[in-house]
């Protein structure tokens, strides 16, 4: 179910749906499925404990509770919540681990005055 809370996002991948290819929008996006390729965008990205993204995500606030095997950038907030498993590195303004998050990487903070490129 879609939280009510999140804003901008108006594209979401259904649990039955698997894309083979990279996705780039402007506003933000929900996971229930899998894509096999990477997620650009300026809004935020959420991943369900039933995504599967093989590839680097790109966005402006991330919470992960599925699979990621790809590396992570965020100008803002990114969340590892317990069901999560993430191989890659992240980059963040501020980072949340909850507890049983798995995580394989390595983890650097973005200076204020930096951008994120996507």
């Amino acid at each position: 179910m879609i939280n009510k809370k999140i804003k901008n996002i108006q594209t979401m991948i259904g649990l039955d749906m698997v894309i083979d290819g990279s996705v780039k929008l402007d506003n933000g996006i929900i996971v229930y499925g899998q894509i096999k390729g990477s997620i650009k965008t300026k809004g935020p990205v959420r991943l369900a404990k039933s995504a599967i993204v093989n590839g680097d995500i790109f966005g402006s606030d991330i919470r992960i509770a599925g699979v990621v095997d790809g590396d992570i950038s965020s100008s803002g907030l990114v969340t590892l919540l317990k069901t999560c498993r993430v191989k890659g590195d992240i980059t963040y303004k501020k980072l949340v681990v909850e507890d049983g998050a798995k995580f394989e990487g390595k983890c650097e903070i973005v200076i204020e005055n930096s951008n994120i490129s996507y």
